[in-house]
């Protein structure tokens, strides 16, 4: 199954970059290992947003990834 960045931020389709940047700093802080020692998952899921934000940042790759 293919990742949807939209839905791994918590954002719309149509959400602007600005929208994107808030989304991303929340998710970072609920997922990062360091504000989560006990969750093994943890780092994978703030890589994931990283890469998310990576990709829907970028206007670019945002069109080829849409």
């Amino acid at each position: 199954m293919a990742k949807n960045y939209y839905e791994i931020l918590g954002v719309e389709r149509s959400a602007t970059t600005e929208e994107i940047k808030k989304a991303f700093r929340r998710v970072a802080r609920e997922t990062h290992p360091d504000a989560n020692p006990d969750d093994p998952e943890a780092e994978a899921r703030f890589k994931l947003a990283a890469e998310a934000y990576e990709v829907l940042s970028s206007p670019e790759r945002r069109q080829r990834y849409d």
